[in-house]
């Protein structure tokens, strides 16, 4: 594979330029717009976390270059408007990196864990852009929820809103299930269901564990089951009874143990 200098996004931008241009470019292309586009942002990043977690490099190198086609057609469209172009983006980023790490590009630049640093830097930017004072402000309402619920309770947990152990948050978790329990509308069931999954986020967070990641691995984890179970079962695993279902599932949990 051949070194690349930086510059070389630029051939990247010019072929979204010919996609977009009015008269010669593609129909489909020119068609969209920064909401139309943003459905396929997102998916390209999970492609992107996806080849990660399969450890293929072949797939990430391929997806990081889908991903990154999707910033060079939203600075595209940007620039028709008006609004900023690619190397914007590029400068802007390319500054924030480097203002945010003093540590390595200040003066008195020193080899340390700049974290906390860094968190302090991007709330003071925070509140010098933000017209919103509350701690909350800026976790963007279009995360996935799980990330957004993770995102709350951690810039909460900063103002020393927080549960000090676990053993707060697990009681909270059975206090929700019951009140899940005892709801009696399907309203009622949508919004408890909503607070035992945003305290069930808040035990991972206690815990150190990804939520977006453990739910992954389980829904991994049933996929590779349930196929086990139908490949065991044939042709005829949906007449099966539920009892006799159990029984395959547990047949594939067993084989997973077994070394």
């Amino acid at each position: 594979m051949s070194k690349a200098s930086p510059a070389d996004i630029m051939p990247l931008a010019t072929v979204m330029a010919r996609l977009r241009d009015p008269d010669t470019g593609c129909p489909w292309d020119i068609a969209q717009d920064f909401a139309s586009i943003a459905p396929y942002t997102i998916e390209e990043a999970y492609e992107v976390a996806d080849a990660i977690e399969r450890n293929d490099m072949a797939a990430l190198c391929d997806e990081l270059g889908d991903l990154l086609l999707q910033v060079a057609f939203h600075s595209r469209m940007a620039e028709q408007a008006g609004h900023f172009t690619l190397q914007d983006v590029i400068d802007g980023i390319t500054q924030k990196m480097t203002r945010r790490h003093p540590h390595v590009f200040g003066q008195n630049a020193r080899r340390e864990d700049g974290h906390a640093q860094w968190e302090a830097i991007k709330a003071a930017e925070r509140a010098e852009k933000e017209s919103d004072p509350s701690a909350l402000a800026g976790v963007a309402n279009a995360l996935p929820a799980l990330l957004r619920a993770e995102k709350l309770q951690k810039r909460a947990a900063r103002t020393g809103f927080d549960w000090p152990d676990t053993v707060g948050v697990i009681d909270k978790i059975v206090e929700e299930l019951d009140e899940v329990r005892a709801a009696t509308t399907q309203a009622d069931r949508t919004e408890e269901i909503g607070d035992l999954l945003f305290a069930v986020v808040n035990l991972a967070r206690h815990l150190k564990v990804d939520p977006e990641a453990a739910l992954r691995a389980g829904n991994a984890k049933f996929d590779r089951r349930f196929r086990a179970m139908e490949q065991q079962a044939g042709a005829d695993f949906a007449a099966l009874s539920l009892e006799a279902k159990e029984d395959l599932w547990q047949q594939a949990k067993r084989q997973e143990k077994t070394p």
